[in-house]
């Protein structure tokens, strides 16, 4: 028979696992009010997109909503493809339930980067290839560090352009995402350190609120991680 502990770990994997379930049909719903999107591409290693607009080696993500939404599209892209080799990767490292876990958050990000994909059209910007040469995918620490920084860094994105948007619907859409985006976060955090969650790099000690970070700061670090490196010289804040 399992131990008192045994069985609690197991209604915490479950839980765990309910959370991200959850999050993500909650993003699911709102996406198909607007487009129906797939998971076909989710064992595809390479990230998809459409137009360049701007150049063979960096990328404008344009001006506006489009703009944004450009924005959130190439975030969506490297955090689908980080994924995409973490599912397709995984050490001896990680248990049962850490694998499960990660294939969920991968199906989130690829929903995501499908629908923004389908969302844009021809105005979409192209497909951006990744850089994860500074990732050792073999180690445990590695790909929760990496992941932490991914996730992090999508939360404060979307909590700093956010305000700009003009159209309600994609504010609405924006919400419901950051949302998942959050949990993510909530969850790596946790399987980094247990019961941290949140941590001050995430939320401001004086006010409570969320850290954010404007489109220069966010691109700075994640063309870390691009060949395909993006730029956003319409946003000034």
């Amino acid at each position: 028979m399992k131990t008192e502990t045994e069985q609690n770990m197991g209604n915490v994997n479950i839980a765990r696992r309910s959370f991200l379930r959850y999050a993500g049909a909650a993003t699911v719903v709102g996406a198909l009010a607007m487009q129906s999107c797939t998971k076909d591409n989710a064992n595809d290693a390479v990230i998809e997109g459409g137009n360049n607009n701007g150049g063979s080696d960096i990328t404008d993500i344009g001006s506006g909503d489009i703009g944004i939404l450009n924005y959130a599209y190439a975030l969506e892209q490297l955090e689908a493809a980080f994924y995409i080799q973490v599912v397709n990767s995984f050490s001896s490292e990680f248990t049962t339930d850490e694998r499960a876990l990660f294939t969920d958050i991968r199906d989130h990000e690829v929903l995501h980067r499908e629908f923004f994909k389908a969302a844009l059209g021809a105005k979409a910007i192209k497909g951006l290839t990744p850089d994860f040469s500074k990732i050792d995918f073999s180690k445990k620490t590695s790909v929760l560090g990496a992941a932490k920084a991914f996730e992090d860094l999508g939360v404060t994105a979307y909590d700093g352009i956010a305000f700009k948007i003009e159209n309600a619907d994609y504010l609405t859409l924006a919400g419901k995402i950051v949302s998942v985006e959050a949990r993510h976060a909530a969850l790596i955090s946790n399987l980094i350190t247990e019961g941290s969650f949140v941590d001050s790099d995430q939320v401001s000690a004086t006010t409570g609120l969320n850290i954010s970070n404007t489109p220069t700061k966010v691109l700075a670090t994640a063309n870390l991680f691009l060949k395909t490196k993006v730029s956003a010289k319409s946003f000034t804040f």
